[in-house]
């Protein structure tokens, strides 16, 4: 042990107990008295998710080694993911309603340590590289309950703990209430778009003045710091999109920008991706140079008589929409695809200029109500970030 200030440095195992959990095995799979039992899957950073809990037989004596009480602090103790290692949550369900496997770490704290101060440290430690440190890296890093347990864990006075918990506490409050607020935004923007299945459909082909058109193919030795900005499936995720940087360039001929350059206006749609994110679509709203479209994707002009481009761009990404691509879809291995006639016949609203417009001013309000919250978001976890080195430094 040794002493800084009023902090006490101790081993994590003289701060707490650690414990491994149960193998999985044959027997536990098939035995009886089978309870509910925690892994790595139900274990996030500061929460536990039940609702995929596994079950496996534990005798009477394994329950009092492997039960899990309140103020218990379960570490992820393998992952794929070597940044991932250790993360952790508190326990906060009932007693003994749940063991845990060994692909986690309990750690129970001594009296003389808080477990929600506990927690806080652990998180840091994983922010900072500290198990990611320790851990024994093959194809899935584990932190080992050994090498966790031989860690200096900083013991403070309870005062200060409690200051530290109340302090970094009232931050997270905020957090939580500004994710509330950007949660209630999202379920009325989602109702908003809903309330348009409602309206009589007629096709996409309706509204557009030319395509489908299919993108430009060029090989891997075409790409490089010079050329045209390119968009790749992976330039947007569905709804706005900024293509005015961030974008591959790709070695071109003058006609092959005059037949695949995009405009303002244009819609962009994924033809090839996963089945979830076939269909995926955007609207152009602003380029800085001359940029054309990939092969996987295609491209259509609007009429912009009969449509709006932004109305366009969120209808397509409507429940409605997104069912029809996903029915029309052509499946492969780990792929689907859609064709020139799948959007053409993809159903759109038939609603005025007018009526697109004050949609589309609806959702803007929305949108902007929300960044201006994830804005603050930002800013809190910054501060928070700051707090928490402060304070546990």
């Amino acid at each position: 042990m040794r002493a800084d200030g009023s902090i006490q440095w101790v081993p994590v195992r003289d701060a707490g107990e650690v414990r491994m959990g149960k193998q999985l095995s044959p027997s536990g799979r098939e035995g009886a008295g089978k309870l509910p039992y925690l892994r790595v899957a139900n274990v996030h950073e500061g929460r536990i998710d039940y609702s995929d809990v596994k079950t496996m037989a534990f005798s009477a004596a394994e329950r009092e080694v492997y039960g899990i009480h309140p103020g218990d602090i379960l570490l992820n103790e393998g992952q794929e993911s070597l940044r991932m290692v250790g993360r952790s949550a508190l326990y906060d369900g009932p007693v003994d309603s749940y063991c845990f496997q060994n692909t986690l770490i309990r750690f129970r704290p001594r009296p003389e340590v808080l477990p929600q101060y506990a927690q806080m440290v652990f998180v840091q430690w994983r922010l900072q590289g500290v198990f990611a440190a320790v851990a024994e890296k093959t194809s899935i890093s584990h932190l080992g309950g050994n090498r966790f347990a031989a860690l200096p864990f900083p013991v403070r006075p309870l005062a200060e703990q409690r200051r530290i918990i109340e302090v970094i506490g009232a931050v997270a409050a905020q957090e939580r209430a500004i994710e509330a607020s950007i949660a209630k935004l999202d379920k009325v923007w989602n109702g908003s778009v809903a309330e348009l299945q409602d309206v009589e459909c007629g096709t996409l082909e309706g509204i557009l003045r030319s395509g489908p058109q299919n993108g430009l193919y060029k090989p891997a030795t075409s790409y490089g710091p010079q050329g045209t900005p390119i968009v790749r499936i992976d330039s947007f995720d569905g709804g706005p999109s900024d293509f005015t940087r961030n974008l591959l360039r790709v070695s071109l001929n003058g006609g092959e920008i005059d037949r695949y350059g995009l405009a303002l206006g244009d819609i962009v749609i994924n033809r090839v991706n996963t089945p979830e994110l076939v269909g995926k679509s955007t609207a152009v709203s602003g380029l800085a140079e001359p940029t054309v479209f990939e092969s996987n994707m295609m491209r259509c002009r609007v009429n912009v008589e009969f449509a709006v481009p932004e109305f366009v761009e969120t209808w397509l990404g409507s429940a409605l929409a997104k069912a029809h691509f996903r029915q029309r879809a052509k499946s492969a291995i780990s792929q689907a695809s859609i064709n020139g006639s799948d959007v053409r016949t993809c159903p759109f609203p038939r609603l005025s200029i007018a009526g697109q417009s004050a949609f589309v001013a609806r959702l803007a309000i929305l949108r902007s109500r929300q960044r201006s919250e994830e804005v603050e978001l930002v800013k809190l976890a910054s501060i928070r970030r700051g707090i928490v080195d402060d304070l546990l430094s």
